[in-house]
């Protein structure tokens, strides 16, 4: 691993396969949020941009006669 940034509170490696690894000042490795905190801050990574909804399509209504030949094959 190579380092790429050391503060006071913690050690920042990029792994061979382009990720990042945090240390902190107590030696332990520091995980999930705070390490994505850490990252974010840093301007080494980006936040995942929220994905838009999907737009309503026109199948809903085509689903409709399904619901009715299901109910005459059950009478």
């Amino acid at each position: 691993m190579q380092q790429v940034k050391k503060t006071a509170d913690y050690t920042i490696y990029q792994k061979k396969s382009g990720r990042y690894a945090v240390k902190g000042k107590d030696k332990q490795w520091v995980h999930a949020e705070d390490k994505t905190r850490i990252l974010n801050a840093e301007q080494l990574i980006k936040p995942p941009e929220p994905k838009a909804p999907a737009p309503q399509s026109e199948s809903e209504p085509e689903s409709a006669p399904e619901a009715q030949a299901q109910g005459q094959s059950e009478s």
